[in-house]
């Protein structure tokens, strides 16, 4: 089975649908999103889709704000999850900035009661967002253990994927998904998830061929094949997979298998 570990919900859902089908993949886990940029065909467009969510990495929106659209996000996966449950799985966000008290009702409510597989995309602006991450995975422990998708690429710095790494040194419990390799620091996240077995690597969004297949060689048990459509080609990064994978076997676990025990699909 083909999974795409990492797309964000776009509209209508037949284009979703029509992208998985042409590409292959049977499902795809589906991430709550602020910008739209499917809907966007010139760059003024897509720099209006994007203002939504420059205002979230730059801190911008208030708390409310922020849990007001999360809880609607939120309800879009949920919505496209029920009415396609064979081709559809979801992650939820959490608010950051939260107390533990109210992130584990948070996720007890918006994440557990919704059988959501896990959450995410966090998409930390500075190193002092990721720290507030410490208050999820304390809370993930008090109410139960799922992967956390953290976006690793610009404007995330070495400094904050450092921050990143001591959380998961000291969570070792809890499954961390380095969204988009690291970006230009994917030499160091490879090294930091080869000595840390709750560390998987998101190949969506590549700084180069060259670190998708390095990935793949070094730790081909812990690669998840994602486009981060729409602002990827679920097409484009299925062959990229198959094109540098050292082995089909190698392929054939990034593609699908990887994410299903992760998730616990089977």
């Amino acid at each position: 089975m083909v999974i795409d570990s990492h797309e964000h919900i776009m509209f209508p859902i037949k284009m979703q649908l029509d992208k998985m089908d042409a590409t292959g993949v049977d499902k795809t886990v589906l991430f709550c999103t602020a910008p739209h940029p499917e809907k966007a065909d010139t760059l003024n467009e897509l720099e209006a889709e994007m203002v939504a969510l420059n205002k979230i990495l730059a801190g911008s929106n208030t708390k409310e704000d922020n849990i007001s659209r999360l809880q609607k996000n939120i309800s879009e996966v949920v919505e496209a999850v029920r009415k396609y449950p064979d081709r559809f799985l979801g992650f939820g966000a959490v608010p950051l900035g939260m107390e533990q008290e109210e992130a584990e009702e948070w996720i007890d409510t918006q994440i557990t009661s919704n059988s959501l597989y896990g959450i995410g995309e966090f998409t930390p602006g500075s190193e002092q967002q990721i720290m507030q991450l410490e208050t999820i995975f304390r809370a993930l422990r008090n109410t139960r253990i799922c992967p956390v998708w953290v976006h690793t690429f610009h404007p995330v710095t070495m400094d904050g994927i450092k921050c990143l790494m001591s959380l998961c040194e000291k969570y070792p419990d809890i499954p961390v998904i380095f969204g988009h390799l690291g970006g230009s620091n994917w030499m160091d996240v490879i090294k930091f998830a080869k000595g840390h077995d709750n560390v998987y690597l998101d190949l969506s969004a590549a700084f180069a061929s060259l670190a998708t297949k390095m990935a793949l060689a070094e730790l081909p048990e812990r690669c998840l094949y994602s486009s981060d459509a729409p602002y990827g080609e679920p097409y484009l990064y299925r062959q990229l997979i198959e094109f540098v994978s050292p082995d089909k076997r190698t392929a054939e676990m990034a593609l699908g298998e990887n994410i299903s025990r992760l998730l616990e699909l089977n």
